[in-house]
C-alpha cells in the first residue's frame, strides 16, 4: 500500500508539472522559468525515488531520491553552464 501511495504521488507530481509547462508555452512574453540544474534535480530525484522504491522499498526510495537529485543537479548545472554562461554566472556568483 505504501508503494502504491508513492507511485500515485509521483504520478500526480508529473501531471502537475506537465500542465504548468503547457501554460507557460502559451504566454506571449517568455519567462526564464526553471534552470536546467533545477529541472535535472527534480527529475532525477523523482526517477531515483521510483527506482529505489522498486528495488529497495522505502529505504531504497529515500536513497535513490537523494542520489538521483544530486546526479540530476550536477548534469543540469553542466548544461546551464554550457548553454547560457551569463545566467550561470548570476546564480553561481557569491557576494
Amino acid at each position: 500500500m505504501k508503494t502504491f501511495k508513492l507511485y500515485m504521488s509521483m504520478l500526480v507530481a508529473v501531471l502537475m508539472l506537465s500542465s504548468n509547462f503547457n501554460d507557460a508555452q502559451a504566454q506571449t512574453q517568455q519567462k526564464k522559468g526553471w534552470s536546467k540544474k533545477a529541472k535535472g534535480a527534480a527529475i532525477g530525484g523523482g526517477a531515483g525515488a521510483v527506482g529505489g522504491a522498486v528495488v529497495g522499498g522505502t529505504k531504497g526510495a529515500i536513497i535513490g531520491g537523494v542520489a538521483g537529485a544530486a546526479a540530476g543537479g550536477i548534469i543540469g548545472r553542466k548544461k546551464d553552464k554550457k548553454k547560457d554562461p551569463v545566467r550561470h554566472a548570476e546564480y553561481s556568483r557569491k557576494d
